[in-house]
């Protein structure tokens, strides 16, 4: 019985996980590579280790012969009758050729193969655990930096959170806890690559998915979502039953539910909005809680939806540095344009409106701007229907300055328009 080798197998099967078989069988491979540097023959052996034993033995293919010459891979018919009863001159058996040293000459030989295999087995068995898991959660401990990216240590696996893949207002140290969404997974020839991400938005998708029952149920569906990892999620929700309310259901009750979630991100807002199949109702629904005057598809491009917001919702409408218009985009998948309604734009506003207008014009400045409003011509066109005589009496304009600003409104026009 090889007692030492039975205690490698016995180790790795109960330590490592590994299947008793696939080492016996990385084993017998190392060997026949092995056997081949102690004993003196060209011909491809066959390794048997006795699955009880451990006893190894090598054999090789002979030819049955009259006279086996020396050295070479020969036998006599009397002996190989003794192997096989029924053979007979040329035919090939089968002989035990197992040399005295065989056990440590292919052992230190073999050694780093089976270390080889043994390896490529782990892989194999991490591939196979992981493969069919992309779309999961898993949790691990950052194990190192590598720049910017994070090595997470899975247990019996290694994972990596590229920088790409990072939320930008998260910082780490070596042994957090850190849970991710798998993204990708790849066996390649350094052993398997486990992508993971914090910043993809089916992270949060399958967060609402562990957490909320009546999702994982199919009672309530996650028909949109929208991400700025870090700072906001839009996800827009539908019930298949009239009794479930499916903001409700997200919020859970005395808002839990959505608290686990927002804690687990690190502080990330959320907003849970009802899905419509009218996208004017879908719109203000994603725009909320600002109040909407009018929404209407573009006639020329359906991809395109006009807002308009009164002056006192319009900032609330495009969020903090547009972030809530970006996303509702994002979440459409459609372009929104937000206006202020001009129905409810007061006097003073109207004015300074006019007044940007005209100065931003080649030539005219605030200055001059200021008091061609003032005197009553807020727009290029009321420039081109008066004359120069009339800007410089009314306007108080040096006729020099009033020639400049009419070439400058004649200049602003498409050519033809002034014919």
């Amino acid at each position: 019985m090889n007692n030492e080798l039975l205690a490698i197998l016995n180790y790795m099967e109960k330590e490592r996980g590994i299947d008793r078989e696939t080492l016996i069988q990385a084993v017998e491979y190392a060997m026949q590579s092995a056997s081949k540097h102690g004993i003196d023959t060209e011909e491809i052996l066959r390794v048997h280790i006795d699955r009880q034993t451990c006893e190894i033995k090598a054999f090789a293919d002979a030819i049955v012969t009259e006279r086996p010459a020396k050295g070479c891979h020969e036998i006599s018919l009397a002996d190989a009758k003794a192997i096989k009863p029924d053979a007979a001159l040329g035919d090939k058996i089968e002989i035990e050729v197992t040399p005295k040293d065989f056990g440590r000459i292919a052992a230190q030989t073999a050694k780093q193969a089976i270390i080889q295999k043994i390896r490529q087995a782990e892989r194999d068995m991490v591939f196979g655990e992981y493969k069919n898991r992309i779309g999961d959660i898993v949790s691990g401990a950052v194990r190192q930096f590598n720049r910017s990216d994070i090595i997470v240590d899975l247990g019996r696996a290694e994972a990596i959170i590229p920088a790409n893949e990072r939320v930008p207002t998260e910082e780490y140290q070596i042994g957090d806890r850190i849970r991710a969404y798998i993204l990708t997974v790849q066996n390649n020839s350094a052993g398997p690559s486990i992508v993971l991400s914090r910043s993809h938005p089916n992270f949060v998708k399958t967060l609402f998915h562990l957490e909320v029952s009546e999702i994982t149920d199919g009672v309530v569906e996650i028909k949109g979502i929208a991400r700025e990892p870090g700072y906001r999620t839009k996800i827009a929700v539908f019930s298949h039953d009239t009794k479930v309310d499916a903001v409700g259901a997200c919020v859970g009750m005395r808002g839990m539910r959505v608290k686990n979630i927002v804690r687990e991100l690190s502080g990330e807002k959320i907003d849970i909005i009802r899905w419509s199949d009218d996208i004017k109702t879908y719109v203000a629904n994603a725009l909320s809680p600002a109040k909407l005057s009018k929404v209407t598809i573009d006639e020329n491009d359906p991809h395109v939806v006009h807002v308009i917001a009164d002056t006192d919702q319009l900032s609330l409408a495009i969020g903090k540095r547009g972030q809530n218009v970006r996303l509702t985009a994002k979440l459409l998948g459609m372009k929104v344009d937000i206006q202020k309604d001009e129905s409810n734009v007061s006097f003073e506003e109207k004015v300074a409106k006019a007044v940007e207008e005209l100065a931003a014009l080649d030539g005219i400045g605030k200055e001059n701007a200021e008091a061609l409003v003032n005197a009553g011509f807020l727009t290029v066109e009321g420039i081109l229907a008066a004359e120069i005589s009339d800007l410089v009496e009314t306007a108080g304009l040096s006729e020099e300055t009033a020639k400049i600003i009419y070439e400058a409104a004649v200049a602003s026009q498409p050519e033809g328009d002034t014919a």
